[in-house]
């Protein structure tokens, strides 16, 4: 069986703060975790 690439996987940096940033939003203006995940393009 042969494998086939699908797609290719995104590899981004986030810095601490960003990361932190990113955490934080949950919960402003009653965002969930998963809509701040897919506004940022990441999984939860």
């Amino acid at each position: 069986m042969r494998g086939e690439i699908l797609g290719f996987e995104r590899r981004r940096r986030w810095s601490d703060e960003e990361k932190l940033g990113i955490v934080m939003s949950v919960g402003v203006d009653e965002a969930t975790v998963t809509q701040v995940a897919q506004r940022h393009e990441i999984t939860r």
